[in-house]
């Protein structure tokens, strides 16, 4: 059993059981305390040196190779989400409101593939593989940050993500040089009027029809105010108001989300909600607060970790498989390691209509092509050998 394919069809039903183990038992942000528990044991039983509770609930598993070398890390994100699961299998979620509806349960289960096959081969290692099992992915502001402040990038020399994306067809692995995913900015405006009866609302300073127009009025940021070649999203996700049919709300809350790739972009979109929100209250006497939250930065891939993707990718699925990756709006704190260290952010299809498995990210009925893992996997340790191999001292 020498190819790696071989190696991890071996380990296949494992990845396949620790994932589903996840999938029934999720935690979310900030809350991974069993599943940190059970990604260290598990490490520690293959010998990997283990350091727990890195910037909250983080696990750090090392593989220190037998020759000197450079240090690759490789990350995975661990937390699930506020959705009750929807789906009839085994390995629906037994907790009430929680699931895994993004994948983190199999990015976790890859990783421990991957940190399964280095342990495996430590005497042949010339350098160092750092395992970062990362918390509170899915909730700003996020467990990378504090991981990196807490230690876990220090003597780092590239690191590697994957991303399994179900709008990608399983079998096919992406990604791109320079932006990739967007900036995920969250903002909550809100607007306080005058309440009174529905039917005197000459009376009131309508705080619903306020929001309204302010709804509309934000719409045109990105259609006449932002160079139509610059791609950026600025969209309400919730309104909420009033009481009664018959009562005129006094106050009304609004949230929403800004994506956006290029700082610039995104400065001038804060500038016009300003602008719009101080209008829209002058025009119809009501007083309107804008908080505007920064997020998640853009994921910035390295160009040349990127052409190490193309190549390694290239070479263990096909030319054709290894697919330049679209602008994706969603938003991942992985943009944070990049930030300190050159690397590169891979999606890998886990979509298969065929299947049945089409329902988007963040929904009810999320599943994954579970076959997604072995590609995951795959580059996961061939990106790593790859640099080792390249910046062999």
């Amino acid at each position: 059993m020498n190819s790696l394919s071989e190696k991890l069809q071996s380990m296949f039903a494992d990845m396949v059981a620790w994932r589903r183990h996840l999938h029934r038992h999720p935690e979310l942000s900030y809350e991974e305390k069993r599943t940190s528990v059970f990604v260290a044991d598990l490490l520690k039983q293959w010998g990997v040196e283990v350091r727990a509770n890195v910037g909250g609930y983080g696990v750090i598993g090392t593989v220190r190779g037998a020759k000197p070398g450079p240090t690759v890390a490789l990350r995975a994100d661990m937390d699930a989400l506020p959705i009750q699961d929807e789906k009839t299998c085994e390995y629906a979620s037994t907790v009430p409101g929680v699931m895994h509806a993004c994948g983190h349960d199999a990015h976790t289960a890859a990783l421990l593939g991957v940190a399964k096959l280095f342990a495996g081969k430590r005497g042949e290692l010339a350098g160092t593989i750092k395992l970062l099992f990362q918390p509170a992915e899915e909730l700003s502001p996020g467990g990378a940050a504090p991981m990196i402040a807490d230690g876990a990038l220090k003597g780092v020399d590239a690191v590697y993500g994957v991303h399994l994306w179900t709008p990608f067809p399983a079998g096919n692995v992406y990604s791109a040089a320079g932006p990739v995913m967007a900036a995920a900015d969250e903002f909550v405006i809100q607007i306080k009027g005058k309440g009174g009866h529905g039917g005197l609302p000459h009376e009131t300073v309508d705080s619903i029809m306020v929001g309204a127009q302010l709804i509309v009025n934000l719409q045109t940021i990105v259609s006449r105010s932002i160079d139509p070649v610059e791609p950026c999203v600025v969209s309400v996700g919730k309104i909420q108001a009033g009481n009664g049919f018959n009562v005129i709300a006094e106050s009304c809350c609004i949230t929403g989300t800004v994506r956006s790739f290029d700082v610039r972009v995104r400065d001038r979109i804060v500038e016009r909600m300003e602008q719009i929100c101080a209008r829209t209250g002058e025009m119809y006497g009501a007083d309107i607060k804008l908080d505007y939250k920064v997020g998640y930065p853009p994921v910035v891939n390295d160009e040349a970790e990127t052409e190490r993707f193309f190549r390694v990718a290239s070479r263990l699925f096909g030319a054709d498989r290894a697919v330049r990756s679209p602008l994706i709006m969603a938003g991942e704190d992985f943009s944070y390691y990049l930030h300190h260290v050159p690397g590169c952010f891979m999606f890998v299809g886990a979509g298969n209509a065929e299947g049945g498995i089409v329902a988007p990210h963040h929904h009810p009925r999320f599943d994954i092509d579970e076959s997604a893992m072995l590609q995951s996997a795959a580059l996961l340790f061939s990106m790593a050998e790859d640099y080792l191999e390249a910046n062999r001292r």
